[in-house]
């Protein structure tokens, strides 16, 4: 997998690159996880939030405190590049009505956009779906 341009990594696509219930998924997942760590990816911060939730309440086998943390340090947290704003709120804003998607996803929108991000890896989105210059597409399809 080659990608030169920016790009942004939504949360399910964090959680598959430690989930081994669909390997081609981890494998897709953790090879987009390693370019991002080469600079080309990012994160925000709804991303770490909705990834620690799934870590600590919802895997099938829930991680302890200390080892959510580990993985948020190493995985995570070097890609953490958006961060709550009001202006991602208002980007979100005329999103969501322009586009009719939920709000969370929204967020994650406007999190690419604001990430300066040319594509948006997601497997929640309209694959090949443009929305304000950032395209969305699913990697494991």
């Amino acid at each position: 997998m080659r990608r030169q341009s920016p790009f942004f990594i939504d949360t399910n696509i964090a959680i598959c690159a430690v989930d081994s219930s669909d390997q081609r998924k981890q494998k897709t997942a953790i090879d987009l996880l390693a370019l991002a760590h080469q600079g080309l990816g990012c994160i925000s911060h709804q991303v770490v939030e909705e990834r620690f939730n799934v870590m600590l309440r919802k895997a099938s086998t829930p991680l302890t405190a200390n080892e959510a943390h580990r993985i948020y340090g190493t995985l995570l947290e070097p890609l953490w590049k958006v961060h709550s704003s009001r202006e991602l709120i208002r980007i979100a804003t005329e999103i969501q009505a322009d586009h009719s998607i939920s709000w969370w996803d929204s967020l994650v929108v406007g999190a690419a956009i604001q990430g300066g991000c040319a594509v948006l890896y997601s497997e929640d989105l309209q694959h090949d779906a443009i929305i304000r210059g950032v395209r969305i597409e699913n990697p494991f399809r």
